[in-house]
Formats: C-alpha cells, sequence, structure tokens
C-alpha cells in the first residue's frame, strides 16, 4: 500500500482562489507579471517579513490581491466584491464546525 501524499492546500478555499487566480490568467484578464508585482506589493503593505507557508495569512495576502485586480481591471465592482465578503462571513460564523458553508441563495 502506497503512502498518500499530503495534501498542496490547507484548506479547500485556498485552492479555489487559486484556480480561479490562474483561470483568470489564462483566460486573458491579467498577465502573471502583473499579477506577481500586485500580490509582492501586498505582502509589503501587510509586512510580512517571514517566510510563508502557504497558510491562511498567505492566501488572505493572494485573495486580497485577487479581489483589487478584480476591480481595477473592471471585472467585479467594489459593491459586489464587499457584498459577497459578508455573505461569505455570514455562512461561515452560522455553519457548525465540521460542516460545509454554503452560501444562501
Amino acid at each position: 500500500m502506497s503512502a498518500r501524499p499530503d495534501p498542496v492546500f490547507e484548506a479547500p478555499w485556498h485552492a479555489q482562489v487559486f484556480a480561479l487566480t490562474v483561470f483568470l490568467n489564462e483566460a486573458g484578464h491579467f498577465d502573471w507579471p502583473s499579477w506577481t508585482q500586485a500580490f509582492g506589493e501586498t505582502l509589503k503593505r501587510h509586512g510580512v517579513s517571514r517566510a510563508l507557508d502557504g497558510g491562511d495569512d498567505y492566501f488572505l495576502a493572494w485573495l486580497e490581491t485577487l479581489e483589487n485586480l478584480l476591480r481595477e481591471k473592471g471585472l467585479a465592482e467594489a459593491e459586489a466584491v464587499e457584498a459577497m465578503r459578508a455573505a461569505w462571513e455570514t455562512a461561515y460564523l452560522n455553519t457548525p464546525h465540521g460542516s460545509p458553508v454554503k452560501l444562501s441563495r
């Protein structure tokens, strides 16, 4: 029996925001050098001076960068981004531990 490899992402949402970013890049909405520059600026603004381990701190910065790029490129309105963030927060806070988080319609 072979050993099961460790997951690449700590949480499902890490993989989802990563995949969404790659998809938007491949669809031509922004180029990768622009992404890396913006992500680096987010990390600098957060004062990250240590190596990140790919946990929540890394992906929260990743998500912030993606949200900012979507607004800058006109792909998402600021109000829509904030409304979705609030909806996810409400859903998360009202979901029992261990259960999947679901947005209400």
